[in-house]
């Protein structure tokens, strides 16, 4: 089974406050007499489901092209973590990341990806720190954030980016049970931009020996 834990995209979709919202437009249109529709889009590198690249939150690279692919191919983990105010490191106790090094967490509810959240559960440093040092590759997250929406330091960003640790932001992840599968969640490469749109999935087991 392929579970798509990736927000629908649209002009309606919620982006941080003051961000760039997504705009649409047709440079051929098969109604006005061209041969083909062709699609322009103006966009937020962070609108819906995102990869945040270390240029995000550092004054010179790597852009998001230049991150390692692998972090975003491979064994993941999906964790339940509603009715949390935060994600401690000690959500990490029972997990085996030398086999799931991809860490998802489910905190809300629900989404609605045209409403931006007022509040989030976001990632303590401790966390941020204790993946990197446990050689995790990748943590996800249901939030439009891993820090708190007001932050202005970001830690937990950059104690992930120094442990070279992938971010993933706003999954969809109320449709998948917890457990382990294998995440496909490749960042556009984009040679300039700190972040980029990703169409994330999870991959169940026997999808993937369905199909050896």
């Amino acid at each position: 089974m392929i579970y798509d834990i990736s927000q629908p995209l649209g002009v309606r979709t919620a982006v941080w406050p003051g961000d760039q919202s997504l705009e649409l437009d047709w440079t051929l249109e098969r109604r006005q007499g061209d041969s083909v529709n062709v699609a322009a889009l103006r966009l937020s590198v962070h609108a819906g489901t995102h990869a945040d690249g270390p240029l995000h939150v550092r004054d010179a690279g790597p852009a998001i092209a230049g991150v390692p692919l692998d972090a975003y191919i491979g064994p993941a983990v999906v964790i339940d973590a509603r009715g949390r105010d935060t994600l401690e490191a000690s959500l990490l106790d029972a997990i085996d990341l030398s086999a799931t090094p991809r860490v998802l967490f489910r905190t809300r509810e629900a989404i609605d990806p045209e409403k931006f959240p007022g509040t989030v559960a976001p990632v303590t440093t401790e966390l941020a720190e204790r993946i990197g040092q446990e050689k995790g590759r990748l943590i996800g997250t249901d939030a439009p954030s891993v820090d708190p929406i007001d932050s202005k330091t970001l830690d937990a960003h950059k104690a992930l980016i120094r442990g070279g640790v992938a971010i993933l932001e706003n999954l969809v992840l109320t449709h998948v049970p917890p457990g382990r599968y294998t995440l496909v969640a490749l960042p556009l490469r984009l040679v300039e931009a700190d972040s980029s749109p990703v169409r994330a999935v999870l991959l169940t087991e026997r999808f993937i020996a369905a199909k050896e």
